[in-house]
């Protein structure tokens, strides 16, 4: 299967700056968020739309960067 209508996009979530990608294969859609610094994945998800699977990761990564501790430098 070839990947189709890929998309990228960068945001912000919880204070961390993220890049979320997202794209088909076949009739599933997928989408992975990652920290963009040093891009690390944070969550990937399915749906049966780019808006659900988009929806699904960014639940998941901005959990996760919730809990998150920034230390002062």
């Amino acid at each position: 299967m070839k990947a189709e209508e890929y998309a990228e996009r960068q945001l912000e979530l919880a204070g961390w700056p993220v890049n979320v990608a997202s794209y088909r294969l076949g009739i599933q859609w997928h989408a992975k968020a990652d920290n963009v610094s040093p891009g690390a994945a944070l969550a990937r998800a399915t749906g049966t739309t780019r808006e659900a699977a988009e929806r699904r990761v960014l639940e998941r990564a901005e959990e996760l960067l919730g809990r998150t501790r920034r230390q002062a430098v």
